[in-house]
């Protein structure tokens, strides 16, 4: 059996198994079921991220596999994918997922749908007007956020460019989240539960800041950390 039908790698966030994009179904289940029982000490209690890439999975073949781990002992942390089937199955079986983000994508192409994920997102061009971006971690922007984009995370945001867009950091009550921009004039930013607004104030000297929570009210300074 090819070794690159089921791949296995461990990380600070879990078990990352990747899944062969080509191969048939079966051929990949009974590869993955068979590496699992030849080392159930290592997977015993791992936190499990099975990326498909831009592989569709119908939702009787993700639950399938959500069973043959489940008879293991296992479960799923979180999808990693690029394909609509796949990402709408795994929301119908309610399993967390992050969708794969083109880090190609040029400025006129369509705007895609929001964009869910639980590990992080890393986005390496600009965030339209329309777009919508959601991570239950960090998200990390190089480019920048227009006004009308909206991001959303349950950690972190950094953004390597210009932020005009509604952004919400901690967004799952996490009041030691920040907010960090090479030039930080969103519409609107929140972090957990407070939310303020950017000045109409055209004569700031553009510098990198960070917002954060201090005293219960969100104070923003240099970012030179």
């Amino acid at each position: 059996m090819r070794d690159d039908i089921v791949i296995i790698k461990g990380s600070r966030d879990g078990v990352v198994v990747s899944l062969s994009p080509t191969d048939e179904w079966l051929t990949i289940t009974g590869e993955l079921a068979n590496r699992i029982d030849e080392k159930s000490a290592f997977f015993a209690g791992a936190n499990l991220i099975i990326e498909l890439g831009e592989r569709p999975v119908p939702k009787h073949e993700l639950s399938g596999l959500k069973a043959l781990l489940e008879r293991r002992g296992l479960s799923i942390g979180v999808i990693v994918s690029g394909s609509k089937t796949t990402i709408d199955a795994a929301h119908a079986l309610n399993l967390n997922v992050q969708r794969l983000v083109d880090e190609n994508a040029e400025e006129a192409a369509p705007i895609p749908a929001p964009e869910d994920g639980s590990l992080g997102i890393l986005i390496r061009n600009t965030v339209r007007s329309g777009r919508a971006i959601h991570s239950a971690g960090h998200v990390v922007i190089y480019g920048d956020v227009n006004p009308g984009a909206e991001i959303v995370a349950g950690g972190d945001i950094f953004v390597w460019g210009k932020l005009r867009g509604n952004v919400h950091a901690g967004a799952y009550g996490d009041e030691s989240a920040v907010v960090c921009a090479l030039d930080l004039q969103p519409n609107q930013l929140r972090i957990a539960g407070y939310i303020v607004t950017s000045p109409a104030d055209k004569r700031r000297k553009i510098k990198p800041e960070k917002a954060f929570i201090r005293n219960h009210q969100i104070t923003v300074e240099s970012w030179n950390d």
